[in-house]
């Protein structure tokens, strides 16, 4: 009962961000601390693994569906964002460890809260790339991709609700290019903020966990897929604001924790 219970979770999980287009580990953040009542640094940890498993399963797909050829024709995209997007990673995963649990709650309902509130400019908002030169967006890509680092590390997250905005806006690459260049950036990024947490003993949490982490990813997979065959079914005026209203919900009931 309990394997079908986390099963049905990621799977939840994995539609509602299958739908928009995510991974849906934003979602899945809170589950783990409300629901399944881990601690703040375990469900990190629990969450950047599976986080892992469906950008590695996505990977393929995504280049099958937007050719190698076309996503490496844009390496400036990587050069750009990958070196800060990694530092990043490792500061925010430092930061995690180090966190007393109370402060680290109170982050991560911020964290969803701007997640919410990027969800809604993206769908709503009026994506059009800025005009800067080459060394100011050099220097706003490699800003951005700090900043994406320590969100996607603190939250356990790929971090692509971030990074396809920001590779619209500062590179002018469209929605279907971004989604793949954000996959490729996240994949080394959480490799990294994976490592980093691997050297805190919290992270035995995955060896105690292994059965629920396989159990889950597995539906977030399943979920994330048929969420994806999904896309559209439910008009974006009605889901984007509901999605929104469930990450403040979320929000809430992790800073009151």
């Amino acid at each position: 009962m309990m394997t079908a219970r986390v099963f049905a979770a990621g799977g939840g999980i994995g539609v509602l961000g299958g739908m928009v287009g995510l991974g849906g580990a934003e979602f899945r953040l809170p589950l783990l601390i409300a629901v399944f009542g881990f601690a703040a640094l375990h469900a990190v940890i629990l969450n950047k693994a599976m986080s892992l498993v469906v950008v590695v399963t996505a990977l393929p797909v995504r280049l099958f569906a937007v050719p190698f050829a076309e996503a490496g024709a844009r390496w400036d995209v990587l050069v750009t964002l990958l070196p800060g997007s990694v530092a990043g990673a490792w500061l925010g995963a430092t930061w995690a460890t180090r966190m007393r649990a109370a402060l680290l709650y109170r982050v991560l309902a911020i964290l969803l809260v701007v997640i919410a509130g990027v969800l809604l400019a993206t769908h709503f908002g009026s994506l059009e790339p800025f005009a800067l030169l080459p060394a100011a967006r050099t220097v706003a890509g490699v800003a951005a991709g700090v900043a994406i680092g320590v969100v996607a590390a603190l939250m356990g997250v790929a971090g692509g609700e971030l990074l396809i905005p920001t590779i619209v806006l500062l590179f002018g690459a469209d929605i279907k290019l971004a989604g793949s260049l954000s996959l490729a950036v996240s994949l080394p990024t959480m490799l990294v903020a994976f490592v980093r947490y691997s050297r805190d003993r919290s992270f035995a949490v995955l060896r105690e966990n292994g059965r629920f982490v396989a159990v889950m990813a597995a539906g977030s997979i399943a979920g994330t897929v048929l969420g994806g065959l999904l896309l559209g079914a439910v008009p974006d005026g009605v889901l984007i604001p509901l999605l929104a209203a469930l990450l403040l919900l979320s929000a809430a009931k992790v800073w009151r924790h």
